[in-house]
């Protein structure tokens, strides 16, 4: 990539601070490159070789690109998602305690707590604000230090760097200020949005790091950003997604929220936010349920969440021969019981893409005596029975506050992506899928 689209990648994820501002910014991307907005509660009117996209809770999107034909259909399918491990704000937030004002918060998904310290932080999300007699939702990102989390004196815990260890309701409440006096955290959220108080009604928002992206190495080699898991991928999918064309397959790009808690919420992978819009579509084509299940016979869906690059300090925790390294292309994601859905065959048409166009692959799997995490791959396919492969790009720190990743792999993404936007699998026999440039 030049240093335009990697700056170009590390301002979109700047600018994403949270789900929903990540989703605001794929859709003003997406209305650029002429798609067009399909609300979930109106009516859908939808041609031949159209090009749309919806938005549920704020916070998940999915964009499509109609065929422009019918015959032999089949789903070109590829997912990333749009949250990260935080702290959430608690109602009622405020703790006015020993002279110190601070919040209430719980952590979303599985951070590390350590790298939350010491740092600038700030509030975004959004609020629910009544105007006039309207419930609306107003998107909030206060970009200035606000908060941090302080962390423990040496001298007061001489364990600190042998015996650590986080206690979420004790120790990792940010610091707002100083204060005695009775204090309302929406006098503060009023003042961002400039409404009345009385006027902010709830709210979701979550801690955010004020680090910027950037580019780094003895050769500039590396990137290091706060939500590279997943912004990374939810960037260059939808590169490769606004760069590829099919003509007989539909081409779907998805950015889901809640990976990181378990998908199972109405926006999540698990909802059937996907299926329910894959038939929205399949009817408005005047095609049956039947013609619905045959084209995801021969549909693939491509699971994109970063993958654990080999440590440098600590290799030991790799597996002994499926090793990943940064800028050695893209990963494909193996787990015997299943948390990746790659098998021979989606890995075998994934692999033979990235060849078409030069990408190099790599393989991951967990140390057998360690447990990973899961992926949107087999949370999806609980809904939408689909073939599909888990892959990421390789990353260092996954889950920090700053992550780090390679600079040539976005690109490779990015080229991988497209070429799977520009085919078509079809399968005429069982056990046979054609793939073919399209």
């Amino acid at each position: 990539m030049t240093n335009t689209q990697i700056q170009d990648m590390l301002d979109f994820i700047a600018a994403s601070p949270t789900c929903f501002q990540a989703v605001d910014q794929l859709r003003e991307r997406l209305i650029q490159a002429g798609y067009e907005e399909q609300i979930e509660s109106a009516r859908w009117s939808l041609t031949p070789g159209g090009r749309y996209f919806t938005i549920r809770n704020h916070s998940s999107l999915l964009a499509w690109q109609m065929p422009e034909t019918t015959e032999d259909l089949s789903f070109n399918i590829a997912a990333s998602h749009s949250d990260a491990p935080t702290f959430k704000l608690k109602p009622n937030a405020v703790i006015l305690e020993n002279g110190y004002l601070k919040l209430n918060t719980e952590g979303y998904g599985g951070m590390l707590c350590s790298t939350w310290m010491d740092r600038p932080l700030s509030l975004a999300g959004r609020v629910i604000v009544r105007d006039g007699g309207k419930i609306v939702s107003r998107y909030l990102n206060i970009d200035r230090p606000l908060l941090t989390i302080p962390s423990l004196a040496i001298h007061m815990n001489r364990e600190a760097n042998t015996n650590a260890s986080y206690n979420a309701q004790k120790d990792m409440l940010p610091l707002l200020g100083l204060g005695q006096e009775p204090f309302d955290i929406k006098t503060l959220l009023a003042e961002e949005l400039k409404v009345a108080p009385e006027a902010v009604l709830s709210f979701d928002l979550y801690l955010t790091c004020l680090q910027k992206g950037y580019v780094w190495g003895k050769n500039k080699e590396f990137i290091s950003s706060p939500h590279l898991d997943d912004l990374q991928c939810a960037y260059t999918t939808l590169q490769g997604f606004l760069q590829g064309r099919s003509r007989r397959s539909l081409n779907v790009y998805c950015c889901f929220d809640n990976e990181e808690v378990g998908s199972r919420t109405r926006q999540g992978a698990a909802s059937t936010f996907l299926i329910d819009t894959l038939r929205r579509i399949t009817q408005a084509m005047a095609l049956t349920e039947e013609d619905l299940q045959r084209a995801l016979a021969s549909s693939l869906m491509i699971s994109a969440d970063n993958a654990h690059a080999m440590h440098p300090n600590v290799p030991e925790k790799s597996d002994p021969t499926n090793r990943v390294y940064l800028n050695q292309g893209i990963v494909i994601k193996y787990n015997a019981n299943q948390s990746y859905t790659s098998d021979a065959i989606s890995a075998a048409l994934f692999k033979e893409l990235c060849a078409e166009v030069g990408v190099k692959t790599q393989y991951f799997t967990n140390r057998s005596d360690l447990k990973g995490g899961g992926t949107l791959g087999s949370i999806s396919t609980s809904q939408v029975s689909i073939a599909s492969v888990d892959i990421g790009l390789a990353q260092l720190a996954m889950h920090s506050c700053n992550e780090t990743a390679g600079v040539e792999d976005s690109e490779a993404m990015i080229l991988a992506i497209q070429r799977f936007y520009s085919t078509h699998r079809s399968m005429p026999q069982e056990g046979v899928l054609i793939q073919q440039a399209d």
